[in-house]
């Protein structure tokens, strides 16, 4: 039996931990800040991948693989983009090791790399070297690529799934002929990710533009996507960059235009990574284990025998008969017939481990046509007939899914407050935290005493459609400075 969970009313942060283990998502690695990726969790990362990679495809993108390690001169060349990694870059010095007889394992002095090579951080620098060969004519363009990846930031402060010093992720690298195209590219990025988010995740987004000052380096604008998780705190969920002609200016590539003048090609980047898992253990899940949306949760539906004696054959028979018809429904369905375990021990695993629905069948049931079904969202169970079971069940991951979208939509709601006055935005902050909307006068002066003050950002400057939304799109005057402001932004703590 999984080991006892933490209350989130006791501790937030060990909940958390707790819900990661117990749900066999991931567990630490040897090496400090880096995680090992259990099945469970990276079958749900694998249905992440598919879902997300079907909609990049049906937008038009491809799928290549870059380099992990990239020449350290290529982050010189883009001054903003090296100034914003530089302190998360991992750096390779040397090509092999020795044995020393006193020192034992070190590096070979003779194998000293004549450049340091960075292991990627982001893959912009070595994208762009790479596109600026490729491309010469405006027929070379757009190029539309993704690739599927692991990159290394050094984090100092890691948490499972959110931040860690290796992650997996997507990231997407486009190039275009003109400023509009890769306007509209870095928009319908952010609408995808906003449809994977809320139709996938059921997690509830707010769709916005970042400060100057929380901008991708190296981006001219960075678009983003906020959800709100059950501790009241922020977190990120995707970016959309529109890099304009930055790293192309920076990496030489220019192409023909079809008036036969040479410019600079226009540029992309986007992409989300495994902390949309730790993302989803914080919208849905609670205080007995992980809560899954059915969309992306690795097995939607558990079988459960329960048989004595002779019973076994019949119960397994009909449980086997029973799996074949879900299956066949194009349900992701499991039917667990281990005799090592106890039904009781069996329960509480999938419950924890965030199942949709479990059904228990016995010797019972089948004599009355029926089966045990418990749903994991509402914790509540009943008998259903075997007839029609597949239909049931099709129609219930559908109420689930909703239901999950629902019910984080209106707790966003709840923790979503308006606030005019400094003195109301600290007391919201530390009384309920979430999304707070204040006015803003646009400097980097009050973004920064802000933050310093609460530890609270600027999660974004909504969307024009979600700022009416959200009824932040009247004019007003700044809560610190009473400078004029054009609407209102999306302030929180944030992870």
């Amino acid at each position: 039996m999984a080991d006892a969970i933490t209350t989130r009313a006791d501790d937030y942060s060990q909940w958390y931990i707790d819900i990661v283990k117990a749900a066999k998502l991931a567990d630490y690695s040897p090496v400090r800040g880096c995680m090992i990726i259990r099945p469970n969790g990276y079958a749900l990362w694998e249905n992440m991948q598919a879902a997300l990679d079907g909609m990049f495809k049906a937008t038009g993108h491809e799928n290549a693989y870059f380099p992990v390690f990239i020449p350290q001169s290529f982050l010189a060349k883009e001054a903003q983009h090296v100034e914003g990694f530089a302190k998360e870059c991992a750096v390779i010095t040397h090509s092999r090791l020795m044995v020393d007889d006193e020192k034992g394992v070190v590096p070979d002095p003779a194998s000293r790399l004549e450049e340091n090579l960075i292991v990627r951080p982001t893959s912009e620098t070595i994208i762009w070297d790479t596109y600026s060969k490729w491309i010469q004519s405006w027929r070379d363009l757009p190029i539309l690529i993704n690739q599927w990846a692991n990159v290394v930031r050094w984090e100092m402060r890691t948490r499972l799934f959110l931040r860690t010093m290796e992650f997996l992720w997507q990231e997407g690298h486009t190039a275009h002929a003109t400023e509009a195209e890769a306007v509209e590219e870095t928009l319908k990025i952010l609408d995808v990710y906003t449809t994977f988010a809320q139709d996938f995740m059921a997690t509830p987004v707010i769709r916005g533009i970042k400060t100057a000052s929380e901008r991708f380096a190296g981006a001219v604008e960075t678009y983003c996507i906020e959800a709100l998780m059950q501790d009241g705190k922020a977190l990120q969920a995707g970016t959309s960059h529109f890099l304009g002609q930055n790293f192309a200016k920076a990496f030489g590539c220019q192409f023909q235009n079809k008036d036969n003048a040479l410019e600079y090609v226009w540029a992309t980047s986007w992409g989300v990574s495994t902390r949309l898992i730790g993302a989803l253990i914080m919208t849905h899940s609670d205080d007995q284990g992980l809560v899954l949306p059915p969309k992306l949760a690795p097995t939607q539906v558990v079988i459960v025998p329960i048989w004595r004696g002779d019973a076994k054959t019949e119960v397994l028979e009909a449980a086997e008969r029973i799996e074949r018809e879900l299956r066949d429904a194009g349900i992701r369905v499991k039917l667990d017939a281990r005799e090592s375990q106890r039904p009781g021990w069996k329960f509480n695993e999938y419950e924890v481990q965030g199942v949709p629905i479990r059904l228990a069948l016995g010797p019972r049931d089948i004599k009355n046509g029926t089966i045990e079904l418990a749903r994991r969202d509402t914790k509540t169970k009943e008998g259903v007939p075997q007839e029609g079971l597949a239909d049931r069940i099709s129609g219930l991951l559908g109420e689930i899914q909703q239901g999950l979208f629902d019910s984080a939509l209106a707790y966003r709601t709840a923790q979503t407050t308006k606030v005019d006055s400094y003195d109301d935005f600290k007391a919201v902050l530390d009384d309920k935290g979430g999304f707070v909307l204040a006015h803003w006068d646009g400097t980097d002066e009050t973004e920064a005493r802000i933050k310093e003050e609460t530890k609270a950002t600027i999660r974004c400057i909504p969307m024009p459609d979600e700022a009416e939304a959200l009824g932040s799109n009247e004019p007003g005057v700044d809560m610190l400075t009473g400078k004029p402001s054009a609407q209102r932004v999306v302030f929180a703590r944030a992870y």
